[in-house]
């Protein structure tokens, strides 16, 4: 893989984050989050949801776990309402991302493995 095609992917991943991000906050909390706020969400999730998958993403489930677990952790430190809130905008955020990756493999823009969203 070329550097530009890190960088596309990279910015891709980090747009349809922010996007699923705040869709999460604008259906579970009922209020607009702020692009710039769900963009830095966005980004420090991704960057815990690596660095958790370097030391534990190998163990069998467990692993995977843990890296959900930080990831909603990140999304539970950014805005107000605990963990079932962020559990929620979780939630919401994986369900917008993947119709999203979806949509734009369908209208062949991208490949869905391209951008790392599980199950599509």
């Amino acid at each position: 893989m070329s550097a530009i095609d890190a960088a596309v992917i990279f910015v891709l991943s980090l747009l349809i984050g922010t996007v699923a991000i705040l869709a999460g906050v604008r259906v579970v909390l009922d209020r607009d989050a702020g692009v710039p706020n769900a963009a830095l969400t966005a980004l420090i999730g991704a960057a815990v949801w690596a660095v958790t998958s370097y030391f534990v993403g190998w163990l069998p489930l467990v692993g995977a776990l843990i890296m959900l677990v930080a990831w909603v952790g990140v999304i539970n430190w950014r805005y107000p309402g605990g963990w079932p809130t962020a559990a929620g905008i979780g939630i919401v955020a994986w369900v917008v991302a993947v119709a999203v990756v979806y949509a734009a493999s369908l209208l062949g823009i991208v490949a869905p493995d391209a951008l790392g969203i599980p199950g599509v």
